[in-house]
């Protein structure tokens, strides 16, 4: 597999316009009012202007004045003022703005436009008597046409709210919607080019919402609160996992609602996963090259609204109401015991680079809001997505913090995962473990107490960061994905990097009073094959994404188990069911947090398509009716029965690092590993290709306390992993050990026995199957 950022971000290569390194081009002209303009020919004249301009509009808008209201809070807020008058306060920050509107729009799509007079702080602010909730809203931003110093106001296109707390409408992407003339002919000078068509008719707008105080069932106190010891998280689309569920109501699936729906949460709790983590659900955008082959984003990687749940995902209504639906959504899983992770894009936005379109923060204040590079033309790009949010600004800090404060405390969700988080942790240029976003997380006192958790790199310089980041952090741990799924196909040269791996990563994670838990252990997820075409398919197989099967990494680090894609040949479907045991269980047995992918246990497919971010479609929605057939449905009860064990037994999910040094009298280590002659693995045989590993977890030694401070023991518990084609014997270690071992798991069946295994002698061989994986647990002397 390639690099986690060129396997994060193949999917997202060239975003709604690709940068092109041409002559500087046009330059700007004032015009006379405070806005310079662009010329055609490259030359300053201050009359040779060159804009697009649209028919006159049919009526111009109405004006309406504003009071001066108050800079805080930012966004929209509606309230009855001191005098008894009922409104709402506008508040943007809009650094280097010359002049700042609030427009208003009716049913018919009239225009009314309040002018922001006053300005505290940067930010623009007031009140407007008689705005309710379920007002659409955006705002006009005025102010220099300068695009080689990075100055790109354009009052003529209407802006999304940062802090819109609803956004009602589709995002699409005519020519109007772009600042710059789209379609110059020089595309290399486009970017300079004004454009001043009018684009509120092509734009969703913001919705005013009413605010409510925080509720008191988020109160930590009814809030599930999960350790991150005990936690196992399940990755799912909210409109994937819902689209083809037969026990969901049709008009419920695909959205929120259809979440809450007892249906899905019976299945989640059946499961006994822990949490749940949504791929992106704030607001996004559909990118220009996606939208002109006839597809849209699916997975949600490109937000423009940071505090509005994404509304195609509402059932109840766009105008507020998917906030409520959001929150119900929420209290449905908390009842379950389940927690709700966001994942969440805060290093980009849908805006791209200088030729994409303008729908926010580039029309509020470009130069505040984007890093940019030496030529302030160009935007500073570290995540292969054509901008990057400057975060070491404080509004732009302000704006980030604000938005994980308000899905806490009045939304209701329990952490989050953030997307390319190193881009998020650089200063200036360098990665930095210092950086503002990382202190100012580490301070907050709301933040600081959910769960976090960083996808460790990004596509610049130096992005690669698994390990570094610091305490309160967990980790996305690819190198745990990578080693498992090389030992399984049996591209391992030895097997010192999967020791570490299986036993939570201490080699990583053990500095800083970080625990096994930091490390998020994972074989797949939403980017790249799902489980089941890991074992089905070598090659990617990315047609319908109408990119010529470029797109996506060619590095999979898959075995399809003998044939490319669908087969017949029984011999075949078993190996890969097989396959499928194998890598879950492992999973799922490894020290650390398991994150597991909607889907995987009933043997989803995407029939190889290994980057089906543009697939809204059933490529990607789960498919439940596999769920009756016999072989899948066994999958599903391995992977319940197995996250059941993981759950009764702390010694499966420790909360400190091993030491793998002998706790008493008898010589026992908390952790031992074994050959399959049944003795202990030395310094030589981590170096040696190996088919065949046992790892013993010791119960007795584990060092942590219950809530009467007395000793926590468990059972001890003995794993045989076996890759080879034939079967082999493995010796189970004797005394101190064991006396006997039990059988609960051995992945070399379909249908699990759900009695208690039969016993077997310590120090005996015992006949493993083709490829497998073997749970006993270690069963001592009587007496």
């Amino acid at each position: 597999m390639s690099s986690a950022p060129e396997q994060k971000h193949a999917r997202e290569h060239a975003a709604a316009g690709k940068r092109t390194n041409g002559s500087e081009g046009a330059r700007s002209s004032p015009d006379g009012n405070g806005t310079d303009r662009a010329t055609a020919n490259g030359s300053r004249g201050a009359h040779s202007v060159v804009t697009a301009t649209g028919a006159p509009s049919a009526a111009a808008p109405g004006v309406r004045p504003a009071w001066p209201g108050s800079p805080q809070p930012l966004g929209a807020r509606f309230r009855v003022g001191a005098d008894g008058v009922a409104g709402t306060n506008f508040a943007l920050w809009a650094g280097g703005a010359e002049a700042v509107e609030v427009c208003l729009f009716d049913e018919d799509g009239t225009e009314t436009r309040c002018p922001l007079t006053e300005l505290t702080h940067e930010i623009w602010h007031g009140f407007v008597p008689g705005v309710r909730p379920g007002q659409w809203y955006g705002y006009r931003v005025h102010g220099r046409w300068d695009p080689w110093t990075g100055a790109r106001w354009n009052p003529a296109k209407l802006l999304l709210d940062p802090y819109a707390r609803a956004v009602d409408g589709d995002f699409r992407l005519p020519a109007e919607v772009y600042g710059h003339v789209r379609d110059w002919p020089e595309q290399h000078i486009a970017d300079t080019v004004r454009d001043d068509r009018d684009s509120a008719p092509y734009v969703p707008k913001g919705v005013v919402v009413h605010h409510e105080a925080p509720d008191d069932g988020w109160a930590d106190d009814r809030r599930p609160k999960t350790p991150w010891s005990d936690s196992v998280i399940y990755e799912l689309h909210v409109r994937g996992f819902t689209m083809r569920h037969p026990g969901i109501p049709e008009r419920l699936r695909g959205t929120y609602a259809g979440l809450a729906h007892p249906a899905a949460i019976e299945h989640l709790t059946r499961l006994g996963v822990t949490a749940v983590e949504l791929l992106p659900v704030h607001q996004f955008a559909h990118e220009d090259h996606l939208l002109r082959r006839g597809l849209k984003n699916y997975w949600g990687y490109n937000s423009i609204g940071y505090f509005a749940p994404h509304a195609a995902y509402a059932a109840a209504g766009t105008r507020g109401e998917q906030v409520g639906e959001f929150k119900r959504m929420v209290r449905a899983l908390h009842e379950a015991g389940i927690e709700v992770i966001l994942d969440v894009v805060y290093n980009h936005t849908a805006e791209a680079g200088e030729l994409g379109p303008m729908l926010s923060l580039r029309g509020i204040d470009n130069r505040g809001y984007y890093r940019l590079q030496g030529d302030p033309r160009r935007y500073a790009d570290y995540t292969g997505c054509g901008n990057t949010l400057h975060v070491v600004q404080p509004n732009v800090l302000r704006l980030i913090t604000d938005s994980l404060r308000y899905w806490v405390t009045e939304m209701g969700v329990d952490g989050f995962r953030f997307d390319l988080a190193a881009a998020l942790a650089r200063s200036m240029h360098d990665v930095d473990m210092l950086s503002p976003f990382l202190a100012v997380i580490a301070q907050d006192p709301v933040l600081r107490r959910v769960k976090l958790i960083a996808e460790p790199w990004d596509v610049g310089s130096g992005g690669y960061q698994v390990g570094a980041f610091p305490p309160l952090w967990t980790e996305w741990n690819d190198r745990y994905r990578d080693a498992v799924r090389d030992f399984w196909r049996g591209a391992l040269p030895d097997v010192r990097d999967l020791g570490y791996r299986l036993s939570g990563s201490s080699d990583l994670y053990a500095w800083g009073g970080r625990r096994p838990y930091a490390s998020v252990n994972f074989v797949t997820a939403h980017d790249g094959f799902t489980l089941r075409d890991l074992v089905s398919f070598e090659r990617k197989h990315n047609e319908a994404n109408g990119e010529g099967n470029r797109d996506g990494t060619h590095d999979n680090r898959s075995w399809n188990c003998g044939a490319e894609g669908e087969t017949d040949a029984p011999d075949v479907l078993a190996l890969r069911r097989r396959q499928l045991r194998n890598l879950l269980t492992t999973l799922l047995l490894s020290t650390g947090v398991p994150m597991l992918v909607a889907g995987d246990e009933l043997g989803r497919t995407q029939g190889g398509n290994n980057n089906a971010y543009c697939q809204d479609s059933e490529i990607s929605w789960v498919d439940w009716s596999l769920l009756q057939e016999p072989g899948w449905r066994a999958l599903t009860e391995l992977v319940s029965r197995v996250i059941a064990l993981r759950h009764a037994h702390p010694v499966l999910r420790r909360r400190a690092f091993f030491s793998g040094r002998p706790q008493g009298p008898d010589g026992l280590r908390d952790l031992a590993w074994f050959t399959a002659e049944g003795r202990e693995m030395t310094e030589s045989d981590w170096y040696a290709r190996t088919a065949t590993l046992g790892m013993y977890l010791s119960g007795r030694d584990i060092p942590q306390r219950d809530e009467r401070g007395e000793p926590v023991v468990d059972d001890s518990f003995l794993v045989v992993f076996h890759t080879h084609h034939e079967p082999h014997g493995f010796t189970l270690p004797g005394a101190p050990w064991a006396a006997e071992y039990e059988l609960l798991v051995d992945t070399s069946r379909e249908e699990q026995e759900t009695a208690p295994g039969t016993r077997h002698a310590a120090g005996a061989p015992y006949p493993v199957p083709p490829r497998s994986v073997l749970l006993f647990r270690a069963l001592p002397a009587p007496g």
